[in-house]
């Protein structure tokens, strides 16, 4: 859609200046009297006005697209922000045009204009909600925690519990290390179900993967009750190492579901693929019949 939008600015611009074709027409006609200076510059002027609408229409969508795909919060508020100028630059041309076609009396134009502002007025709406989405980037953000801190806790976690194997010497307790890989089998369940909770749109969906990280650091706790009851005291420092590691774990995972529950990225994707894009093709069609109208208009000399 944005390229047919790029080929109909190129034909817009040509359009503007095909006002001196029509007043060099009027003018040659035998017998004729030009149309007003008034109106002829207030004809240019719409048709620019409009030439001008369409480009700064395609630049705030596309900005908008852009905000959406960024990686970063910076590229998404500096998208974001293009996004808006141009949209503000869309209604200025707008107001700008309303003028200039009630004095010239164009009422299908004019028509097509109030059209065009209705549907931008929607566009505009629903543009405004996914800029602001796109710029929490909560599920980038949430991703980012999985593979940092999650990470890395998860790994600390695991690497307290193998020492505690190394310390209890060469023949421990069968139970302990039973124990010991069943809690980190437990809390590495939980680090698989982030990327799909990260990506799910679904809320029902997120909850059953919810229920089942909890049923998993549940078991993940109680493995670490079991491993206080049985191991020696020489291995508890270590026990209380991943202990306080499982904790930091457990922490990072609740904003990790705190932020992709908030699914921002998720929604402004959905947003722009669906009501985003039907908004802005119906804008399209409404700026190309106006600027086919003006560029049809000419003058009715009189003799």
């Amino acid at each position: 859609m944005y390229r047919r939008m790029s080929l109909n600015v190129a034909r817009s611009a040509a359009s503007v200046f095909g006002w001196g074709a029509t007043v060099v027409a009027v003018c040659a006609c035998s017998g004729c009297r030009p149309a007003p200076l008034a109106d002829i510059t207030r004809l240019t002027d719409a048709r620019r006005s409009a030439a001008d609408a369409f480009v700064q229409f395609v630049k705030t969508a596309d900005a908008g697209n852009r905000a959406v795909m960024a990686d970063t919060d910076e590229a998404s508020q500096t998208f974001a922000r293009e996004a808006e100028v141009a949209s503000r630059a869309v209604s200025r041309d707008v107001e700008h045009l309303t003028s200039l076609l009630h004095d010239l009396g164009a009422a299908e134009e004019s028509r097509l204009l109030q059209e065009f502002a209705a549907r931008f007025a929607e566009y505009t709406a629903v543009d405004r909600e996914i800029l602001t989405l796109a710029v929490e980037n909560t599920n980038l953000k949430a991703q980012r925690l999985s593979f940092g801190p999650a990470q890395v806790a998860a790994e600390e976690f695991h690497d307290a519990l193998r020492t505690i194997d190394q310390v209890e010497g060469a023949s421990p307790d069968f139970r302990v290390r039973a124990t010991i890989a069943t809690a980190v089998a437990a809390v590495r369940e939980v680090q698989v179900l982030q990327a799909p909770h990260i990506a799910e749109s679904d809320e029902a969906q997120m909850s059953h993967l919810e229920a089942r990280a909890a049923e998993a650091e549940a078991e993940a706790r109680r493995s670490l009750g079991q491993l206080d009851r049985i191991v020696s005291p020489k291995a508890r420092p270590k026990l209380a190492a991943a202990t306080s590691a499982l904790e930091s774990f457990i922490a990072v995972n609740a904003q990790i579901v705190t932020l992709s529950r908030r699914n921002s990225n998720v929604r402004s994707l959905a947003l722009s693929l669906g009501q985003k894009r039907t908004l802005a093709a119906a804008c399209e069609e409404r700026l190309q019949a106006l600027q086919d109208s003006l560029a049809s208009r000419g003058f009715a000399g009189s003799r």
